[in-house]
């Protein structure tokens, strides 16, 4: 695959290249009427494997929307320059480079290193590594999200670059602010006069990212080939629904993702909740329920009659504290049984288990405090805890969890005492609620 255009100048960088940005954020930025003017500059991660084959083919990739009526594939253009991790001064030189107004990101909730506070956490190794570094060498390569942030933001401020957004674009509960207060904490750590100058030139974008992204297979590389008639190295498939939902100010510019489809909205909130109680909150629930019960993507979960009852109860206690409209909210349920549903998407469970310990705290544990603040006890709730319990157990999908080991341990031995010991890694209160424990411990018995 080769460019039979010029590449458009780079004006936005994005941390995180993967599959999800490249079906979502990209894929906006393809089909904003300015693209021509908003090439994206894209760094993995960890791994360079992905920006390897991505440069071998001019950044191009192919986009499979998958629905349930057959495939379309479009070449989406707009990440002119895939770079690896490993090139941290291409990250320094983009960042600090005046022409650029926007730096998005998409590293998962684990990915900001962040503590109970929401600060970073300093108990990480790696977070204490990157802080020494930034002291020491601010233009040193670092390995951690907000620390590569805050070392672009340091080399902007000294190149006297001028204004830049943030735009986070992970499922964390106002995310602009999330972010923004990790890397000001980290910048108060490294060096505190940088806090004064993010304050005055960084805007922070809180967002709402929602399109379902399964991890692409080598039948999925195959199935594009026939398809096109085209060699691709580094496909996505994606399902038909997308949703973007921003709010803030883009201070220095942005391409007009508006005109894509994207929602700018004064008030993200409502949009956010809705998202991870019903979407986020019924795949952590299919990913642990359902691959206890022996499946292996959502639809396979979806499409078993206990499960989908389990979703549907969950969905009823999480609806009850959403703020838009009940309609809105009903036919979001009904389009997001089509979407697990959908055949032609194979969405791995054990992909959506991974990081239970970052992901349960914002998907699930809000709507069991409003719950319990109410005097009911969240069975919906209480259910994805028992199996999330279950999977730490070693049953159902595999443990990846910044947490793994810690919490693998802590859910030996007798199933009270392991519920017991859980629930109070995540929050001493649950686990001092005696009656919310005794439903989590059934509840993992009928699992």
């Amino acid at each position: 695959m080769t460019r039979t255009a010029p590449a458009p100048p780079v004006r936005h960088v994005h941390l995180g290249l993967g599959n999800f940005f490249r079906a979502h954020q990209a894929w906006y930025t393809h089909h904003a009427p300015d693209a021509q003017e908003w090439g994206i500059a894209a760094f993995t991660g960890r791994s360079p494997d992905l920006a390897l084959a991505m440069a071998a083919q001019d950044g191009l990739f192919t986009l499979d929307t998958r629905g349930p009526d057959g495939d379309a594939f479009e070449v989406v253009t707009s990440v002119v320059e895939p770079r690896a991790a490993q090139d941290h001064e291409a990250w320094i030189t983009r960042v600090a480079d005046p022409a650029v107004a926007v730096l998005t990101s998409t590293v998962t909730e684990a990915g900001y290193v962040r503590g109970a506070d929401g600060r970073p956490d300093t108990a990480r190794d790696d977070v204490q590594a990157d802080l020494a570094t930034l002291r020491e060498e601010p233009t040193a390569r670092v390995r951690t999200a907000p620390a590569r942030i805050l070392a672009g933001l340091m080399a902007r401020r000294h190149a006297d670059a001028g204004p830049l957004t943030v735009v986070p674009c992970d499922n964390l509960p106002d995310n602009g602010a999330a972010v923004r207060t990790v890397v000001h904490a980290m910048a108060e750590l490294v060096d505190p006069t940088m806090v004064g100058w993010l304050e005055q030139n960084v805007a922070w974008v809180t967002t709402m990212v929602d399109r379902i992204t399964p991890e692409p297979t080598d039948a999925d590389v195959d199935l594009v080939r026939r398809g096109t008639g085209v060699e691709d190295r580094a496909p996505v498939v994606t399902e038909p629904f997308s949703e973007w939902v921003l709010s803030g100010s883009m201070i220095a510019g942005s391409p007009d993702w508006a005109a894509a489809g994207a929602i700018v909205t004064d008030d993200v909130a409502p949009f956010e909740a809705r998202k991870l109680g019903l979407l986020n909150g019924a795949h952590s629930l299919l990913a642990y329920a359902g691959s206890v019960r022996g499946h292996r993507t959502v639809r396979d979960a979806i499409t078993d009659d206990v499960c989908r009852g389990w979703v549907e109860h969950w969905w009823d206690e999480a609806s009850a504290h959403l703020t838009l409209p009940h309609e809105d909210v009903a036919e979001y349920r009904r389009a997001l049984l089509d979407r697990f549903a959908n055949p032609a998407i194979r969405h791995l469970l054990a992909q959506i288990a991974m990081d239970g310990s970052q992901k349960l705290p914002v998907r699930v544990l809000p709507t069991l405090r409003r719950e319990r603040a109410a005097g009911r006890v969240p069975v919906g709730a209480a259910r994805v805890l028992a199996a999330w319990v279950r999977h730490l157990r070693g049953d159902g999908a595999p443990v990846r969890d910044p947490r793994g080991e810690e919490l693998s341990g802590l859910a030996g031995g007798s199933l009270d005492e392991a519920v017991a010991r859980v629930l109070g890694a995540m929050d001493a209160a649950l686990a001092d609620d005696v009656e919310l424990r005794g439903v989590v411990v059934a509840l993992a018995r009928e699992l």
